[in-house]
């Protein structure tokens, strides 16, 4: 509850927290909205395949030219200001440099950033949930060892979860269930960048006039961006998935005690400890009446007749028990809140989250018939989906992870549904990705 105090005494002091940001998208443009009138920061850099578009990003959400005036990293130290660049590696080696933010949404590229801070010595605040759901333990374990943080991004559904988990816990309840909200039918499991509009309720054309990638609305609608965050807060907070992976059962708020609980109580889940994404709407396409779609929630248990007393006397909403009850939180602002990680990560050298066990994976999966030659185009395209599931079943049975199911060509054909192994794909083992990973598999990290 002291961020801001430290981060004014920082200020005071003229040594404000340096930060790069990589990545200058949505997410992070909404983080530099509010950096700018943060105390305590200095964003030293901003590092983007296109510099020009990074600066058009700074300009629309307030910033001046005057502050984007630095010609090198050691010159936006000196003067306070901002550079821009496309050499992120030497931005992520700079001694102007103290924290890196990861804003990018690629897989591979994550895993190299992480690996690049741990040899710098630079905290990393990962909001490429996409690379944590891939590698995420290995790195995390791999920042430990360097002795830097590695933090998952607070504003995005991941992070707000484990902060809800970790109040749970520590005010002594057992976290039965933890998650999100969504939008969610079966059908949208076969959705491709063609159909997707129609389920957003646009057309074609007003999706492209607004700048609106078809491919990564994708991803949020088939269901493989909820499996990306439900793995990352399994191995964030030690929660496990259902065998079967998500089941997206509709809910609203006012029955997330109901229903998440287990099934030998009468509820949805497969056991105590899971982790599982709630629908906004019912499997006939009605809207969920105060329905969670935007936010997050943790069902936890009283496990004794006082604090089932203390439930009723304080009104919380309880199962008909009075035993299970739930907390949510309706909200959240993604790159809006993301200053909270930075904060923590360079003044408390703490994470908002972080993975310390491997619980959860996700597997790429087929939307239709996938044949002998084909291409697989990854997350929010037209071959495969993302599933959660347990990672030892997932190591088991040799599956291959969605984060690197781009631009591999099939050997064999793959029914619909089913999960595609790194037998079926031509892969190559020397990619840095691919070796990470495979390394990762061959531990054992946590269980």
């Amino acid at each position: 509850m002291n961020l801001h105090r430290m981060l004014q005494a920082r200020q005071a002091e003229n040594r404000p927290l340096r930060v790069a940001l990589i990545g200058a998208g949505k997410f992070g443009s909404m983080y530099l909205s509010q950096a700018r009138r943060t105390p305590g920061i200095h964003l030293v850099a901003v590092c983007d395949l296109s510099p020009a578009r990074a600066k058009q990003a700074l300009l629309g959400v307030g910033w001046d030219e005057a502050q984007l005036a630095a010609r090198s990293l050691d010159d936006a130290r000196r003067t306070g200001t901002t550079f821009l660049t496309d050499d992120t590696p030497a931005a992520i080696a700079s001694d102007a440099v103290e924290i890196v933010i990861d804003a990018t949404g690629s897989p591979s590229a994550g895993i190299a950033h992480v690996l690049a801070c741990c040899r710098h010595g630079k905290h990393i605040v990962m909001v490429n949930v996409e690379a944590d759901a891939l590698a995420g333990p290995l790195l995390a374990r791999k920042a430990r060892e360097a002795g830097i943080v590695y933090s998952l991004a607070y504003g995005d559904q991941p992070a707000l979860i484990c902060e809800m988990v970790d109040w749970a816990r520590t005010a002594g309840f057992e976290v039965v269930a933890a998650g999100k909200g969504t939008k969610y039918l079966p059908a949208y499991h076969a959705s491709t960048p063609d159909t997707v509009w129609q389920h957003y309720g646009l057309s074609a054309e007003d999706a492209q006039a607004g700048g609106m990638n078809a491919q990564m609305f994708n991803s949020f609608l088939d269901g493989t961006k909820s499996a990306i965050e439900m793995a990352a807060v399994s191995n964030a907070c030690g929660l496990t998935p259902a065998d079967d992976g998500l089941a997206f059962p509709a809910c609203g708020v006012d029955d997330l005690a109901r229903l998440l609980k287990p099934r030998v109580d009468g509820g949805l889940l497969q056991h105590r400890g899971q982790v599982e994404v709630i629908s906004s709407v019912e499997r006939d396409g009605r809207p969920v009446f105060r329905d969670l779609r935007w936010g997050v929630y943790v069902s936890f248990a009283a496990d004794s007749d006082y604090v089932r007393r203390c439930f009723k006397e304080y009104g919380l909403v309880t199962d008909s028990s009075g035993e299970y009850s739930s907390m949510y939180k309706p909200f959240h602002l993604i790159g809006l809140e993301l200053g909270i990680s930075v904060a923590s990560a360079g003044l408390r050298r703490e994470p908002t989250g972080a993975p310390y066990a491997w619980r959860g994976d996700v597997v790429a999966t087929s939307k239709r018939l996938l044949r002998e030659g084909e291409m697989l185009d990854g997350e929010g395209g037209y071959t495969v989906y993302g599933k959660l599931m347990p990672a030892a079943a997932s190591v088991a049975g040799g599956y291959l992870p969605l984060g690197l199911a781009h631009k591999l060509k099939l050997k064999r054909e793959v029914a619909v549904g089913q999960p595609v192994r790194w037998d079926d794909v031509v892969f190559d083992a020397a990619a840095e990705a691919v070796a990470f990973r495979r390394e990762m598999e061959r531990g054992v990290i946590g269980g």
